[in-house]
């Protein structure tokens, strides 16, 4: 999407953002700037950061020094209701306090656009049974949340972000507790939803494979502070992912078709900087 100046449409910038977690520094002084219409994977090992990054990109974490902008104000600046209505967060996890329909609970997600006595109207009801058609779930809407398998729980959760309709989403571990057939079916709804004007997608994911099929952009944290940015067929490659996670990966062709897989080596071997394969 452009604007009246023929400049794509600025989602989300981060400006020499500096996270850490006790004495670690997981990304030192990053600037980017993410733009609508993309479709964002965060990778990187096990406390990399890629939910303190997400937190922090939401706002409801603060980095140890720069800041986050959205659509050009300092996130610090933006009223909550109107941040509310513009992203949309999913937590890596979250526990069912109460029993209530599946519908219900999506519906829940409708709180930043409800008015007068806050009660859902037609068109929040018709939000809440897209958002469930659009991931397979209508059968669904009226079961008890309580009764759900942690998969169904997982895309009910991703139904009621989409059911928010906010232009940004920011994605923790959407993929887990799914199976295969789930996943790219969670994945191909995301990237149709990309479709609309002015809509942005980041989700972290330990699948870099599915990362590199579905998503236009990768950010790959390595752990220690660095962080590599860019279309994710030139960020996710053997070279950058074995050097964040420490372990060597390859690069399988089978005609159009590609795959990251470790590299065979013996179990005492371990992976040196020289030894890395060549992106």
């Amino acid at each position: 999407m452009m604007n009246a100046h023929n400049a794509p449409l600025s989602a989300l910038s981060a400006q020499r953002l500096t996270l850490r977690a006790g004495m670690r520094t997981l990304l030192d002084a990053f600037t980017h700037t993410f733009y609508a219409g993309e479709i964002w994977c965060i990778a990187g090992p096990n406390g990399a950061g890629k939910t303190t990054l997400l937190s922090t990109l939401a706002g409801l974490a603060q980095p140890s020094a720069g800041h986050v902008e959205l659509d050009g104000v300092h996130l610090a600046d933006w009223q909550p209701l109107p941040l509310a209505q513009r992203r949309a967060l999913m937590p890596q996890s979250a526990a069912d306090a109460f029993s209530a329909s599946v519908l219900d609970i999506v519906m829940l997600n409708r709180f930043p656009h409800l008015t007068g006595w806050g009660w859902e109207g037609e068109a929040d009801r018709a939000a809440a049974h897209a958002a469930l058609d659009a991931l397979g779930l209508a059968q669904f809407a009226a079961r008890d949340v309580l009764s759900l398998s942690g998969g169904e729980r997982q895309r009910v959760a991703l139904a009621a972000v989409l059911c928010q309709e906010a232009p940004l989403l920011l994605l923790d571990e959407p993929l887990s507790h799914l199976d295969l057939h789930h996943q790219i079916d969670c994945l191909e709804a995301l990237t149709a939803w990309t479709r609309e004007p002015r809509r942005t997608v980041m989700f972290s994911c330990h699948d870099l494979n599915l990362a590199r099929r579905f998503a236009t952009h990768a950010l790959l944290l390595d752990g220690n502070g660095g962080a590599y940015a860019g279309p994710v067929h030139d960020v996710l490659t053997p070279m950058l992912t074995s050097r964040a996670f420490g372990y060597p990966l390859i690069l399988l062709r089978d005609g159009e078709h590609e795959a990251l897989i470790p590299a065979p080596r013996s179990r005492h071997e371990s992976p040196a900087a020289d030894d890395l394969p060549a992106g």
